[in-house]
């Protein structure tokens, strides 16, 4: 890795299958050691089950109000100022409850790479709804 500084870009933002929004803000392979995201979840919006084999992952909260479940924890309120930590390969998903969008950052370490990405949720996705 060499020094750099990285601007967030609003108009990178793209949504995920996850029912999500995502800007990466440093996701390379010259610093595999970590991967920073920024997501934003629409209100009333719950992500897909998921879980992010061989990564750990922490949700730093800055704006909204969301409900997280993971498992072996009860589903529990978060909100600015919080940190979730998610174990490696450990079921996930939160819900935007709040009126505003819930926005976060998710750094994972190693680095976020599609392939440990694993849908577990048993809902149909948003692709079974088009036609």
């Amino acid at each position: 890795m060499k020094a750099s500084i990285k601007h967030m870009d609003l108009g990178k933002e793209y949504d995920t299958p996850e029912r999500c929004s995502i800007i990466e803000l440093s996701n390379t392979a010259d610093d595999p050691s970590a991967s920073i995201a920024r997501a934003r979840v629409a209100s009333g919006v719950t992500t897909r089950r998921h879980r992010l084999n061989g990564i750990v992952e922490r949700y730093v909260i800055l704006e909204g109000s969301g409900l997280v479940e993971i498992e072996g924890l009860e589903p529990r309120e978060v909100g600015p100022g919080d940190v979730v930590l998610i174990p490696a390969s450990c079921p996930q998903r939160i819900t935007c409850i709040g009126r505003e969008d819930l926005i976060f950052l998710a750094v994972c370490t190693p680095r976020f790479r599609p392939e440990n990405y694993e849908d577990i949720d048993t809902e149909p996705g948003p692709e079974a709804d088009e036609d």
